[in-house]
């Protein structure tokens, strides 16, 4: 027979103390699942309804830069090319220029149209001052006729003259008279070619119209340099062929801004129940998969893509299909990134709209 315990009661007490120690510790598990499982329920309900924002996303989005096309405003030949292709360009950079030669010609030609109207205000001054001289003349010779005629006249009552010289006096005063009627026409005629307009006060009209074809010469010639409209990177410079005839109107070569770059997102029509401008976004482009931009929502269009279209669909038929449409949105960038922001890169685009 196995030998007995010598000691059972403090056998019995030791495992007495161990279930005693394990059902506290259950005790306090029970205790802290019941408290703490209830406060992150109601700490996890709070945050998903005020703290995480609900959203609207779509991946048809792009990014929109401003792109100005350039053309010439005169006609001729290209004779210089100062860019190349993707080169950065500041306001006022020359791009190309166009043969001046025909345009400092007409510049010269107003030039001597001036000098010609010039010339002639000048001949047209000597004429009023010499038909002054000879008004003055024409109006003592009617004097003098008219005081012969008196004469005249005084000695035929008096029956010592004869009819002839009665007629000659009489002819010599309308002579005079009609003398002075032509030299007044013609001092009115001159000083008529000599007034000036109420558009041009004090300039006579023939050199004003010559000086504003001077005028336009100028502009013609300064418009023989094409710079550039506005700070950017110019792109379609092979379009520039030194020899290359430029007519007016027609765009040469593009610059696409610094400025202004923005996404443009296509929403469908049921995420814009809860847009409103002014709500925050986040960028992410294809490009740079690690970058993400905050922005912002600029404004909603005013059509769908489909209302803009060449082609508008035509939905009056008997085989219609709904189809949900999608509205542009625009989105404004709020901060800068040195990654470069090409028109035309692919994004995709999240809206913070709230829960409500």
């Amino acid at each position: 027979m196995a030998e007995a315990d010598p000691f059972p009661a403090n056998q019995n007490a030791a495992q007495a103390a161990r279930e005693h120690q394990s059902e506290t510790r259950r005790k306090r598990v029970r205790l802290a699942l019941m408290t703490v499982v209830p406060i992150l329920i109601v700490g996890a309900g709070l945050w998903y309804w005020f703290g995480s924002p609900g959203e609207v996303e779509t991946d048809n989005a792009y990014i929109k830069q401003d792109i100005v096309s350039v053309a010439g405003e005169v006609n001729g030949l290209i004779v210089a090319v100062s860019v190349r292709e993707n080169q950065q360009v500041k306001a006022g950079d020359v791009l190309f220029t166009i043969d001046p030669s025909s345009f400092k010609v007409a510049m010269q030609q107003a030039d001597a149209q001036i000098a010609n109207a010039q010339a002639r205000v000048t001949a047209l001054q000597a004429d009023v001052g010499a038909n002054a001289a000879d008004l003055a003349g024409a109006r003592d010779e009617l004097s003098l006729a008219q005081a012969n005629y008196s004469r005249e006249k005084a000695l035929m009552e008096r029956g010592f003259n004869t009819r002839a010289r009665m007629d000659a006096a009489n002819f010599a005063v309308a002579s005079a008279r009609d003398k002075l009627n032509a030299l007044d026409a013609e001092v009115a005629k001159a000083q008529a070619q000599l007034a000036t307009g109420a558009q041009v006060p004090g300039v006579n009209p023939a050199i004003a119209a010559a000086q504003a074809t001077r005028a336009k010469a100028v502009l013609d010639l300064q418009r023989t340099v094409i710079r550039a409209p506005a700070s950017g990177r110019v792109t379609q410079v092979n379009r520039l062929q030194i020899g290359q005839m430029v007519f007016a109107g027609v765009p040469m070569l593009s610059v696409v801004r610094d400025d202004g770059a923005r996404v443009e997102a296509n929403f469908k029509e049921t995420d814009l129940d809860r847009m409103r401008a002014g709500q925050p976004a986040e960028i992410r482009l294809d490009a740079y998969p690690g970058l993400r931009l905050k922005g912002h929502v600029d404004s909603i269009g005013a059509g769908t893509g489909s209302e803009f279209s060449v082609l508008p669909a035509q939905n009056a038929t008997g085989n219609w299909v709904k189809v949900i449409q999608r509205v542009p949105v625009r989105i404004a960038i709020d901060e800068k990134t040195d990654r470069p922001l090409i028109a035309g890169l692919s994004a995709a685009v999240s809206v913070h709209v709230g829960k409500h």
